[in-house]
């Protein structure tokens, strides 16, 4: 593969970093396509639910992470965040 064809192929990974930690636990869920790092043990739940949810979505709708749009993403982020 030349550096052209690198160039053009997208790549997406969401980041999810929680800076609520006091309990001196150290938390990290990776999987293709996210990172979940740090938070204490409520928040980090919550960004990996969301983001497991939002993956399962984008599956449903036959779409890759690098495909979809910075909105749709956000829109879709905020529907799978549990309250």
């Amino acid at each position: 593969m030349n550096l052209m064809e690198r160039d053009s192929q997208k790549k997406a990974h969401l980041l999810g970093l929680g800076l609520d930690c006091d309990d001196g636990h150290k938390r990290i869920t990776k999987a293709e396509g996210f990172s979940i790092l740090g938070g204490s043990e409520q928040t980090h739940d919550r960004m990996t639910e969301t983001v497991c949810k939002t993956f399962e979505d984008l599956d449903q709708k036959n779409k890759k992470l690098e495909e979809v749009e910075p909105q749709e993403l956000a829109d879709i982020l905020q529907k799978n965040t549990p309250a």
